[in-house]
């Protein structure tokens, strides 16, 4: 059974073995709340706040600080701390006051482990841990300089090693994330665990009746537009494919920071009639673009793990993935490139359009491997780490 605390929830959906729990909605009294001191060693400075109409100055410091109330009898009274599940400027502020919560949880529900994703919820899990006495399995997905480089959030940076030294243990998706965590954060490598994602499969291609013709290709680049996957690379390496290969289309999808950047390159090497790019999808949009593309191409530069590549694969898309990728500790088969070898990129991609042999036998054998890519095995690696440390 699993109690998964989202900071928000509109809708919540039942199961019978999840219970989803809405941070925003969970009772306060003073016992639950913890000052920002918990994180001893660590300075956090924070945007926060939850200012609205009409508040006198005891709901407001309530609100900023997580003081609860006293009754005419003396009790402590419920407060509700405002969290609005959102990204923004008080982002930091956000993951403190999400964390406060955290504590009432703990002290509600009965519960054998601590299961945290990345750094927004080290606050929560360490309070969650200081009131229940259970294991706190960190689950590390990203870090900081896959998503920065060398220009690190230092607050960030902070919060992510405080919680990996303060965790039980930690589960990294992919050896490429553990050793980036022993030689930037210091952690104990014995401390850290490699489990896999894998991928849901699914048979809605056969659904589009997509079908490819010998003629006009197209490949897709699927993610975010930002620094960390190297979206700026995959412009480039097109380029050079279209000298090649003049009937070539190239699909980016997804929405991010360097898009404005993108499109303005794209216009500068003359690519724009070759050049689509579709904004955020998601759904069934994503499913179709899948199955309608002949190559997809991940040139990410720090890529913890990377499940697209595994999409593609179920409908039938050859891939090419960046080295600098867990996913290409996984695939054996897969066509892989340095992110930054731009014209080594570029001649996978025309190899792979133009030779029709070369694609169906990455095909073949990513159909092989994805049968072993399974959620189940992943499970069982992670029940192992809990079975390690419950009480």
């Amino acid at each position: 059974e699993v109690v998964f605390v989202l900071p928000k929830i509109k809708d919540p959906i039942g199961s019978s073995h999840v219970e989803l729990v809405s941070a925003a909605d969970v009772p306060l009294v003073q016992r639950h709340l913890l000052e920002e001191s918990f994180f001893r060693g660590m300075e956090l400075k924070t945007v926060n706040s939850p200012l609205s109409p009409y508040l006198n100055e005891k709901q407001y410091e309530t609100l900023l600080y997580g003081g609860a109330e006293k009754t005419q009898s003396g009790e402590d009274k419920p407060c509700y701390l405002s969290i609005s599940g959102a990204y923004g400027p008080d982002l930091v502020a956000e993951v403190l006051r999400y964390g406060q919560v955290a504590g009432a949880i703990a002290e509600s529900h009965s519960f054998d482990a601590i299961h945290a994703h990345d750094w927004m919820t080290v606050y929560a899990a360490l309070h969650a841990r200081r009131i229940s006495g259970k294991p706190f399995v960190l689950h590390v997905h990203a870090t900081e300089f896959d998503r920065s480089g060398e220009h690190v959030n230092q607050q960030i940076y902070d919060i992510e090693r405080y919680g990996m030294e303060s965790a039980d243990h930690i589960v990294a998706v992919s050896h490429y994330t553990k050793s980036l965590m022993v030689s930037r954060y210091g952690i104990d490598p014995d401390k850290i665990t490699v489990v896999y994602n894998a991928v849901t499969k699914q048979e809605a291609r056969e659904a589009y009746h997509v079908r490819k013709g010998p003629g006009r290709k197209m490949v897709l680049f699927l993610g975010r537009i930002t620094f960390q996957k190297g979206p700026d690379y995959f412009v480039e390496a097109a380029a050079k494919v279209l000298k090649a290969l003049p009937e070539t289309k190239f699909v980016m999808a997804g929405a991010g920071d360097m898009m404005p950047r993108m499109i303005e390159r794209v216009a500068e090497l003359g690519m724009g009639k070759h050049f689509h790019f579709t904004g955020f999808l998601q759904g069934r949009e994503i499913e179709k673009i899948f199955a309608m593309s002949d190559l997809y191409v991940m040139p990410s530069v720090s890529e913890p793990f990377g499940i697209s590549p595994l999409e593609a694969m179920i409908y039938d898309v050859p891939v090419i993935i960046s080295k600098q990728s867990g996913v290409a500790e996984l695939l054996r088969y897969a066509m892989k490139v340095d992110f930054w070898d731009v014209k080594e990129m570029a001649n996978k991609m025309i190899a792979v359009l133009k030779y029709p042999a070369l694609s169906g036998e990455i095909v073949e054998r990513s159909r092989e491997e994805l049968k072993d890519i399974r959620w189940e095995n992943a499970a069982e690696k992670i029940v192992d780490v809990y079975q390690r440390f419950m009480h």
